[in-house]
C-alpha cells in the first residue's frame, strides 16, 4: 500500500484562468500540469500538491 496521503482526484476547484500566465489562479497547477494530470502517476500528482498547498491553492473565487 502506498505511503502518500489520500487526496481529492483533481485539485480544480472549477475557477479555470490562466488569462496572465501559465499558472491557474484557481487551482495552481501550470498549463501543462493540468493537461497531462490523468496520465500523471500518483508520485508526480503528489509532488504537484505539495506545491500548490504549499503556495496557498487551490483557491476559489479569487
Amino acid at each position: 500500500m502506498s505511503d502518500l496521503p489520500i487526496r481529492p482526484d483533481t485539485p480544480c476547484v472549477a475557477v479555470c484562468s490562466t488569462t496572465f500566465d501559465e499558472i491557474c489562479r484557481g487551482c495552481g497547477r501550470s498549463v501543462t500540469e493540468v493537461a497531462h494530470w490523468v496520465s500523471m502517476s500518483a508520485e508526480a500528482k503528489e509532488v504537484v500538491w505539495q506545491r500548490i498547498l504549499a503556495q496557498g491553492y487551490p483557491r476559489r473565487n479569487t
